[in-house]
């Protein structure tokens, strides 16, 4: 099992104390917090031989982006990176009509939640999938097991919930006369639950403001040879640095330090939907 993290600060990347990193690709990445160029990306890669380097390129692209995107695939396909987390079908289309040989990892949130799409998504070449966050461990597990895809679980973060392609904060700001605020938080009204937005140049994005807390399951992860968990350090700033090397020793342990659940519960007690399904109804009338 390796750790993968995605960092907040380009100047605080981690490298010599993770398995792999997620760098968001600058312009086509969304829901993030930092960005990179391509120079930076090849950069980071070149320079760090043992850490398996992914990139994000997970924005709903339009016909305007293609050329670029077609460039950056080409040159990251020269490059060492390990591989690239997409959510619009054209990445997959312009890895077959380029003859790319650069592995993909299936990113398409909701979507990605149950072992047969998995596997259809295989069959096509992708050879990744970043398991959605609506599923439950149990539902993990099985993809796990049945799928011949390899499985991604983000297991510790403030969870991504939703993105705009609309300048929702600054517009919001600018009805009450404020310019230049790109961040807010506001209450849903039904569930009395907190979201943070943040705002770039590509839209907004919808955080819930809650840690998800997942170390209680690293080890049922290990142990059906999950080979890839995800940290996001988003929210997480203070102690990401300690909880990533503690991470990295749990894991090298072979998940067998009880000491490490125990330490973890000050991330607070949300699973989000490990332990919880989805459960869909239709509403009365009346």
């Amino acid at each position: 099992m390796k750790l993968l993290i995605e960092p907040v600060n380009k100047n605080k990347l981690y490298l010599d104390k993770i398995g792999g990193i997620i760098l968001p690709v600058m312009d086509y990445a969304v829901e993030s917090n930092v960005f990179f160029s391509l120079d930076e990306i090849l950069e980071v890669t070149n320079n760090n031989s043992d850490v398996e380097v992914f990139v994000k390129i997970n924005k709903n692209l339009m016909n305007a982006d293609i050329d670029k995107v077609r460039e950056i695939l080409i040159e990251l396909d020269k490059s060492n990176i390990k591989g690239i987390f997409f959510y619009d079908l054209a990445i997959l289309q312009l890895k077959k009509e380029l003859n790319l040989s650069v592995d993909l990892v299936w990113n398409q949130t909701h979507m990605v939640n149950n072992y047969k799409t998995c596997d259809y998504y295989y069959s096509k070449g992708v050879k990744y999938a970043l398991l959605g966050k609506e599923i439950t461990l149990e539902e993990i597990l099985e993809i796990i097991s049945k799928s011949k895809i390899t499985s991604m679980v983000e297991v510790v973060s403030k969870p991504s919930v939703a993105f705009s392609k609309r300048k929702l904060v600054s517009n919001y700001y600018k009805d009450l006369g404020i310019d230049g605020a790109t961040k807010l938080t506001v209450k849903e009204k039904v569930t009395d639950s907190n979201y943070n937005l943040v705002e770039d140049n590509n839209g907004t994005s919808f955080y819930l403001d809650v840690i998800t807390n997942g170390t209680g399951i690293i080890k049922d992860l290990f142990e059906a040879n999950c080979e890839y968990i995800i940290f996001r350090e988003y929210g997480l700033e203070d102690y990401f640095e300690e909880l990533i090397i503690e991470t990295q020793k749990y894991i090298l342990s072979g998940c067998l330090e009880n000491d490490y659940i125990d330490k973890y519960k000050k991330l607070g007690d949300s699973t989000n939907f490990f332990f919880k399904k989805t459960i869909y109804r239709v509403k009365k009338n009346g």
